[in-house]
């Protein structure tokens, strides 16, 4: 999914597809981490609850995490720079 950096009075910032906004809850002022990766930005939603989501939307956030865990497994395999160690 794509988007594009736009300006938010004197900073930037970048505009999350409504998609997205519905899919994880997000409302204004919702606590995002951002984590630095070689290949780009991490952007994680910051919750201190996961039961938050109805279950249709939680089912497709597992999957989601499962195959994006499995696609940084094959990337740590290949470039040796696991963070687990």
């Amino acid at each position: 999914m794509k988007t594009r950096l736009v300006r938010i009075g004197n900073s930037q910032g970048i505009r999350i597809p409504r998609d997205l906004v519905r899919l994880y809850g997000l409302r204004e002022g919702a606590e995002l981490d951002l984590d630095r990766r070689r290949e780009g930005i991490l952007v994680r939603v910051v919750r201190a609850s996961r039961g938050t989501l109805p279950w249709e939307a939680a089912y497709k956030e597992m999957a989601a995490e499962a195959a994006e865990l499995a696609e940084w497994s094959d990337w740590d395999a290949t470039t040796g720079d696991s963070r687990d160690g």
